[in-house]
C-alpha cells in the first residue's frame, strides 16, 4: 500500500508541472488558432503521463532498458495524440473559416446561407442563430422599406391636399380684396369649410406623430361600451344623414372596459366616418359590440362592396386611400392609421375583413376586470 501511494505521489507530481507548463503556454498562445491549443492540450497529456511515468521509473530504479521501453511506448503515444489533435484543429479551423465567410456575406448583402459541411454542435448553434437573425433583419428591412414608401406616399398626399385648397383660398381672397366676388358670403363661407378642413388634417397629423413617438398620454377610466358607441352614434349622425346611410347600433352589450374614453370616441369616430363615406345611399352602417374570449371587441360593419384582399394588409397603414373599389374621399388617408395607434396603445389590435356587401373593422380590447 504504501508503494502505490508513493508511486501516486510521484506520478502526481510530475503530472502537475506538466499541467502548470501546459497552462502557461495555453495562455501564451490563447489569441492563436484553436488549432495550435488542441496541439497543446494534446501535449499536455502526453507530457503528463511521460513526466509522471519518468518520476515513477526513477523512484522505483528501474533498469535502463525498461526505462527506455516505457520512453519509446509514451513517444508512440505522443506522436499519435499530436497528429490527432493537428487533424482534427484542422477540421474545427475550416469549419469556423467556412463560418466566418457565411458571416461575412451576411454583412455584406444582409443574409446568411449556413455553409453545406457540417460543424461541430457550437459551430451548427451558432450558425442557426445566424440564420434567425437573418429572417428577423429581413422582415425588419422589408418593413422599413413599406414604411419609407408609406412616408413617401403620404408626403406626396399631403402635399396635393394642402395644395389644391391652398390655391382655392389664394383665389377667393385675391377675388374678395379686388372686389370682383359676385357673392361674398359665399365665399367667406367656403373659406371657412376650407379652413376647417385643413384645420383637421393638421389635427391628424399631430395626433400620428404623437403616436409614432410614443408620447400618446392615455388617461384610462372605467366605461362602458355601451356609452362609447353612444356618444359616437349622435356625433356621426348628421354626417349619415346627410349621406343617407342609416346607422345601426341595436347589438351593442354594456361591457365595462379600462379605456381613456376620449381617444376611444375618436377611433369609433374615425371608423364610424370612414364607413359612412364608403356606403352608398340607402346603405347601412351597423355598430356591435360584445365580450369574446376575455376581450371585448367593438365592430363597425360598411356597405363599400368590399376590399381587394391584396389592399387588406395595407388598410390600416398611414397614408392608404384605397383602390377604384373604394374610391377615396377627401383626406390624407390618416384616420384608420391613427385608429390602429390609439387602439394599440391600449394593448388591443385593430382588424379588418370583408363580409358579404362590404367590410367590417373589429377593434379588440382587454375587457376590464374586477
Amino acid at each position: 500500500m504504501k508503494d502505490v501511494l508513493l508511486i501516486a505521489v510521484f506520478a502526481l507530481g510530475g503530472a502537475v508541472c506538466a499541467g502548470a507548463m501546459g497552462a502557461l503556454v495555453l495562455r501564451l498562445v490563447r489569441h492563436r488558432s484553436v488549432a495550435v491549443s488542441l496541439t497543446v492540450v494534446a501535449a499536455v497529456t502526453v507530457l503528463a503521463m511521460l513526466a509522471g511515468t519518468l518520476a515513477v521509473a526513477r523512484a522505483m530504479f528501474l533498469s535502463p532498458h525498461d526505462l527506455w521501453v516505457v520512453t519509446v511506448v509514451v513517444a508512440m503515444a505522443a506522436l499519435v495524440s499530436l497528429g490527432t489533435a493537428l487533424v482534427l484543429g484542422r477540421w474545427v479551423v475550416a469549419r469556423s473559416h467556412a463560418l466566418t465567410r457565411a458571416a461575412r456575406e451576411f454583412g455584406a448583402d444582409g443574409r446568411f446561407s449556413a455553409p453545406r459541411a457540417a460543424g461541430t454542435a457550437e459551430l451548427a448553434a451558432l450558425s442557426r442563430e445566424l440564420a434567425v437573425t437573418s429572417a428577423r433583419l429581413d422582415a425588419s428591412r422589408q418593413r422599413e422599406r413599406a414604411l419609407e414608401a408609406s412616408r413617401r406616399e403620404l408626403v406626396a398626399w399631403i402635399s396635393h391636399d394642402l395644395r389644391t385648397p391652398l390655391a382655392g383660398l389664394r383665389a377667393m381672397a385675391e377675388a374678395l380684396e379686388d372686389g370682383v366676388a359676385a357673392d361674398p358670403g359665399r365665399y367667406h363661407r367656403q373659406i371657412r369649410t376650407e379652413v376647417d378642413r385643413l384645420t383637421a388634417m393638421v389635427t391628424d397629423l399631430f395626433e400620428l406623430s404623437r403616436i409614432h413617438a410614443g408620447a400618446l398620454t392615455l388617461v384610462p377610466s372605467r366605461v362602458s361600451v355601451y356609452d362609447l358607441v353612444g356618444d359616437a352614434l349622435s356625433g356621426a349622425d348628421p354626417l349619415a344623414r346627410e349621406h343617407g346611410v342609416r346607422l345601426v347600433g341595436a347589438g351593442v352589450e354594456a361591457v365595462p372596459v379600462e379605456v381613456d374614453g376620449k381617444e376611444m370616441t375618436r377611433v369609433l369616430a374615425n371608423l364610424l366616418v370612414n364607413a359612412i363615406r364608403h356606403t352608398p345611399a340607402d346603405g347601412t352602417v351597423a355598430v356591435a359590440a360584445e365580450r369574446r374570449d376575455g376581450a371585448v371587441v367593438v365592430s363597425v360593419t360598411d356597405g363599400c362592396g368590399g376590399i381587394p384582399d391584396e389592399d387588406l394588409p395595407r388598410v390600416f397603414d398611414t397614408g392608404w386611400r384605397g383602390t377604384d373599389a373604394r374610391t377615396p374621399p377627401a383626406g390624407a388617408g390618416l384616420g384608420l392609421a391613427i385608429v390602429r395607434g390609439i387602439v394599440e396603445a391600449h394593448a388591443g389590435r385593430a382588424e379588418v375583413r370583408n363580409v358579404a356587401g362590404g367590410c367590417r373593422f373589429e377593434v379588440t380590447l382587454p375587457a376590464a376586470t374586477g
